[in-house]
């Protein structure tokens, strides 16, 4: 789905003036959401700004995914990274008055929850559990990393909020 709407994205883009039609509609815009335009809580994980973007974060969520639902099965899975998502924006939309898109919300969120998994299964992983726990570390610190460096566009809020509500989505 993300997929489809990215390329109807890439299609409405307008060649003059740059505007992102559908982002226009769905993106998280805070004065938009103000006005009671809450649906934009949710619909930035079905947009993106480039090419890049949405195949780094397709490539993530077919990772993460496989695993994460074959654990909580599929409706709770979809229930997982939606709320990761939710929370995720909503952080931003707190935190930051920056105009925000991605599916970076929902992928921190599923990583949050795989930390937590881990976590509460630590018997199973043996051996592996502490270097599994550290890769995870490892890729939250570097994601969160480059969203604090200068002259980047990434919503580092919106990776917290999602981080958190994924990790409080598998804990519950």
């Amino acid at each position: 789905v993300t997929v489809f709407i990215y390329l109807g994205q890439a299609l409405t883009q307008s060649t003059t003036n740059g505007n992102d039609i559908l982002f226009l509609l769905g993106g998280k815009i805070n004065s938009l959401i103000e006005q009671g335009q809450i649906w934009r809580l949710i619909t930035p994980v079905f947009l993106h700004a480039s090419i890049t973007h949405v195949l780094l974060n397709m490539y993530a969520l077919f990772i993460l995914g496989k695993v994460l639902e074959s654990v909580y099965g599929h409706g709770r899975f979809l229930l997982l990274y939606f709320i990761s998502a939710f929370t995720g924006n909503v952080a931003s939309f707190i935190f930051s008055a920056n105009p925000s898109l991605g599916a970076s919300t929902a992928i921190f969120g599923l990583i949050g929850a795989e930390a937590i998994f881990v976590i509460r299964n630590k018997r199973f992983y043996g051996s592996r559990y502490q270097s599994t726990l550290a890769n995870i570390g490892v890729i939250i610190a570097l994601n969160l990393a480059i969203g604090f460096m200068p002259g980047t566009s990434i919503d580092y809020w919106g990776h917290i909020g999602g981080l958190i509500g994924g990790a409080l989505f598998a804990f519950l």
